[in-house]
């Protein structure tokens, strides 16, 4: 099993892209089959792409098939897919019923949720940061269906720590510097094809580079049968800002290994990390 490899051993992990469409069990079905092909090829952690689930016609869709914690068919999926393949796999994002005294019904919780290979959820994330775009005919506005998260969460594998975030988060910086000293960061996204154009690589070398760590990004890539662009280009990103793995557009897998040795190197012939003056907690 994995989680028994040796620390200083190379990891196998992929990314995978995926063009969601508004039907939940579709989805599903492509998931499971890129989970599978990924596996198949060695990959031990697999990280999905935010709303891999589902791409509604429109942003309220998404509350019909919210899921309360713990319970739902999204997250027997993700446990099955884990156990069944005997690999990590990162829930990209999925939407969680708002809990509390006073349940919101028009918003949900966009959640990460982090299984073992034996299919035991460890960790999970509520996004952060909400994302509101207005250009041309584009406006996007998620603060109208989502309720933010409010702490940060990473979660321990066989080669260290992972950072989760997804999507919006990359752009703030001391978010990343929030999770500590990471040997990978995940970033689950839909980015849209006009941001993701401009910004999307430049922003995942950056995390790399700056917290001297792996980046793997899934995205959704491609036009979705709601009219809707997204960028594509999921991505590894190594600790000196490399690009290991890309692709473009459309449903697929991109694999890379995180490698220990590699991490190490870059840490001492450039010690950035360990130069650090101020932590970002202010």
């Amino acid at each position: 099993m994995s989680e028994l490899q040796s620390p200083s051993t190379p990891f196998r992990v992929a990314a995978l892209q995926m063009v969601s469409a508004p039907e939940r069990e579709r989805n599903l079905a492509e998931a499971g089959r890129l989970i599978g092909e990924a596996a198949a090829a060695g990959a031990q952690l697999v990280l999905l792409p935010e709303y891999f689930c589902f791409m509604g016609m429109k942003d309220t869709d998404k509350l019909a098939i919210r899921e309360p914690y713990r319970d739902g068919p999204i997250q027997r999926f993700l446990a099955d897919a884990a156990r069944e393949h005997g690999v990590w796999v990162i829930g990209g994002t999925m939407p969680l019923m708002v809990p509390g005294p006073a349940p919101e019904p028009n918003r949900v919780l966009n959640t990460t949720l982090v299984f073992d290979p034996r299919g035991n959820e460890v960790a999970r994330y509520d996004k952060i940061h909400l994302f509101s775009f207005e250009k041309g005919t584009e406006s996007f506005d998620e603060a109208r269906t989502i309720r933010p998260g409010a702490e940060v969460r990473t979660f321990d594998a066989p080669f260290g720590r992972v950072g989760l975030s997804v999507c919006y988060d990359l752009r703030f910086p001391e978010l990343y510097r929030r999770l500590g000293d990471c040997a990978l960061i995940v970033v689950p996204s839909a980015f849209t094809y006009t941001t993701g154009r401009a910004h999307w690589e430049t922003l995942l070398r950056a995390r790399a580079i700056e917290n001297q760590c792996y980046v793997l990004a899934a995205a959704q890539g491609g036009k979705h049968e709601n009219g809707r662009r997204t960028w594509g280009h999921s991505m590894l990103v190594d600790p000196w800002g490399e690009i290991v793995a890309v692709r473009d557009e459309g449903a697929g897998v991109v694999a890379g290994e995180i490698d220990p040795a590699r991490l190490a190197d870059v840490r001492a012939s450039l010690p950035a990390w360990r130069h650090r003056v101020l932590d970002g907690t202010g």
